[in-house]
This record gives structure tokens, C-alpha cells and sequence, in this order.
């Protein structure tokens, strides 16, 4: 079983920063991609950023410049640094991984619980 943990969240000013962690556990084989989701209040799920097991990323054009995503595999962990939140920012983010198991050695699409991040202004 893999369980992803987030942490991180939290309500801030705009113009704010906040670090989101996210931890992979469990009978984990390889981390092929991880990355960071959010949903706003009446939208749908949309893609933040990703970054694969080789270092590359992707990042939505909205957080480009703002936002950085980063990886430590020694750890299975994944970050997200959020620099200049703006009001728009405001959702529930998760983490997701792309995970082979031990078991299974196929991927399968694993999803944490979600926090909350909230920018005032």
C-alpha cells in the first residue's frame, strides 16, 4: 500500500509565501512522477506542477515565476514553494504521485488528502 501525506498549508496574505511537502510511503518500488494539483470552489481539478523521477518539470502558465517545485528522492518527498500567492490562489491542493509497487510493478495513480491554501487580500 502507498499513502501519500501532505503538509504545509495554511492562510496567508497575498504577496505571501507558503511551502507545500508531500511524502510518499509504503511498499514503494520507483517514483516515476510526482506533482501538485489544486481545486478552487466551484471549478474543476486543474495541474500545478509535476516533475519527473529525471529532475524535468511542468508548470502552469498561471504559477510560472511564482511558484517552483522540487523533489528529494532519497526521501520519496515532493515540494512545492509558493512565492507571491495572490487571492486566486486559493484552493485545496494535492499531491500526486505516479508509483510503481513493490507488488504490482505497474504504475498506478496515487492522490493525498488535500490542504487547504488560502491567500487574502
Amino acid at each position: 500500500q502507498v499513502q501519500l501525506v501532505e503538509s504545509g498549508g495554511g492562510l496567508v496574505q497575498a504577496g505571501g509565501s507558503l511551502r507545500l511537502s508531500c511524502a510518499a510511503s509504503g511498499s514503494i518500488f520507483t517514483i516515476n512522477v510526482m506533482g501538485w494539483y489544486r481545486q478552487a470552489p466551484g471549478k474543476q481539478r486543474e495541474l500545478v506542477a509535476l516533475i519527473i523521477s529525471g529532475g524535468s518539470t511542468n508548470i502552469a502558465d498561471s504559477v510560472k515565476g511564482r511558484f517552483t517545485i522540487s523533489r528529494d528522492n532519497a526521501k520519496n518527498t515532493v515540494y512545492l514553494q509558493m512565492n507571491n500567492l495572490k487571492p486566486e490562489d486559493t484552493a485545496v491542493y494535492y499531491c500526486n504521485g505516479l508509483i510503481v509497487g513493490v507488488n504490482s510493478r505497474m504504475p498506478r495513480n496515487y492522490w493525498g488528502q488535500g490542504t487547504q491554501v488560502t491567500a487574502s487580500s
